[in-house]
């Protein structure tokens, strides 16, 4: 099995939700951003999507862009940000990483390239915002042919006639978003998430990842207890961006990781 297919199914057997953190590569700057993905995994992230820096990230809120922004300006690029993963592989065989961003990189870096040092940096699977089902040949089917899940969004307008194409050739686990807007955006309430996760159910039986909106250890626990998987970034984001040195970047995103990953393991105790 692949890392994320063990992952989701240690936790299933434990009867927990995955923590999923996302942090951007390179924000703010390439060595803060190492080690805070280096301490993700000890602080209790269970599952980690590591942001592949990109100068339009329409799906993204504020926060987000910024992060985007911080990157760029340290030199951030797609192969510092596969550096990243290897260097992170140096220490950690076991945590699933997925690199989360836009076509666009990919497709200049070179598709093939792009897959191929992927995987040899130790990537598990990719989330690709901007290239619908329409177009799983240009990357989707040659990165799950290679030996990397290719994750899907769905969103609240994604109906029960386009669920099956967004779903087909879905792997590793579905990402739901929550909300009808950018990352960071307000929270669904619970009732939605509920009715959403059942109807995705039907369709799946991927494990379901809820995302945007969460920021704390209660909304994060709230959502353990319905789904497999509880998807954090802006709020971590956040703390980088307010932070005045390194130092304190980085305690304050291994903090509230920390305080979410209690939040989301107590979800389901009785």
């Amino acid at each position: 099995m692949s890392r994320l297919q063990t992952r989701f199914a240690e936790l299933k057997e434990q009867n927990r939700a995955a923590l999923v953190t996302f942090v951007t590569g390179g924000d703010p700057d390439y060595d803060t951003s190492l080690a805070i993905l280096k301490g993700l995994p000890a602080a209790g992230a269970d599952v980690i999507e590591l942001g592949m820096p990109f100068t339009d990230p329409m799906a993204d809120g504020p926060a987000i862009q910024l992060a985007n922004i911080r990157a760029l300006g340290a030199q951030q690029n797609l192969a510092k940000t596969l550096q990243m993963v290897r260097e992170f592989r140096k220490d950690n065989a076991d945590t699933p990483l997925v690199l989360m961003g836009y076509y666009n990189p990919i497709h200049r870096y070179g598709v093939q390239r792009f897959i191929g040092e992927a995987l040899d940096s130790g990537v598990d699977g990719l989330i690709v915002v901007d290239m619908p089902p329409e177009h799983n040949s240009e990357l989707c089917e040659p990165a799950q042919a290679a030996g990397l899940d290719f994750i899907r969004l769905t969103t609240p307008t994604t109906d029960d006639v386009r669920l099956p194409t967004v779903l087909n050739g879905s792997s590793g686990f579905v990402y739901y978003v929550s909300v009808a807007g950018v990352t960071g955006a307000g929270a669904a309430t619970l009732e939605h998430v509920e009715e959403a996760v059942a109807r995705l159910r039907r369709h799946t039986d991927l494990p379901i990842s809820i995302g945007f909106g969460i920021r704390t250890p209660e909304q994060a626990a709230a959502i353990a207890r319905l789904a497999d998987g509880v998807v954090v970034g802006s709020a971590l984001i956040d703390h980088i961006a307010s932070a005045d040195t390194p130092e304190q970047a980085i305690d304050g995103v291994l903090s509230l990781c920390a305080a979410l990953a209690d939040g989301v393991r107590k979800a389901r105790i009785d």
